[in-house]
């Protein structure tokens, strides 16, 4: 494993696992913001991402609400690259996309603004699990006719199904939940 990022996985070794309706669903503060989140992971976060994806002509760092917004602006501050969020909430703004996201333990409404036609992105978020939201947020992308560079994820559920994701997904580190705990995958 990448030293790199040993902060993330000691801290994902210690990370409790819930039942929620019959998916295990592990608590961390990547995922979850809690527990709190260690700077040191935060860093490790911004540092994986940095050696993995080649960020120099990308115009806008896009996450989600709520989950990839510490990931985002970790890197954001790392790397000068403005950050757009991907909300929950509708402005009502004229060019505002809206989007329905599906994953392994819900459902949502996104709402897309301040991204333009021919903007270079890189998609950021916490985890894919169904990639649910990974879709939702690349499709809006893809109505506003922005070029989508990279998609980047800190976690990959090896054990979920995310075999209809219908773009490639880079991750910092792959895991799986097995017997109430989390486990870092090779």
């Amino acid at each position: 494993m990448d030293p790199t990022l040993e902060p993330l996985a000691r801290s994902l070794r210690e990370a409790p696992v819930v039942d929620r309706g019959g998916y295990e669903y592990f608590v961390h503060g990547v995922t979850d913001g809690v527990p709190p989140v260690e700077p040191s992971v935060l860093r490790a976060i911004a540092d994986g991402i940095r050696e993995r994806v080649d960020l120099e002509s990308v115009d806008t760092l896009v996450a989600p609400e709520a989950m990839g917004i510490h990931h985002g602006t970790a890197l954001s501050l790392a790397t000068d690259v403005p950050l757009v969020i991907v909300r929950k909430r509708s402005y009502g703004f004229p060019d505002e996309v809206a989007v329905h996201q599906e994953t392994s333990y819900g459902e949502d409404e996104l709402f897309l603004n301040g991204v333009d036609a021919g903007d270079r992105v890189v998609v950021v978020d916490d985890v894919l699990s169904s990639g649910g939201t990974i879709d939702a947020v690349c499709g809006a992308l893809e109505t506003v006719g922005a070029e989508i560079v990279e998609v980047v994820t800190v976690l990959r559920r090896v054990d979920a199904d995310h075999e209809d994701v219908s773009r490639d997904v880079t991750s910092l580190l792959d895991i799986r939940v097995r017997d109430g705990a989390v486990e870092i995958v090779d």
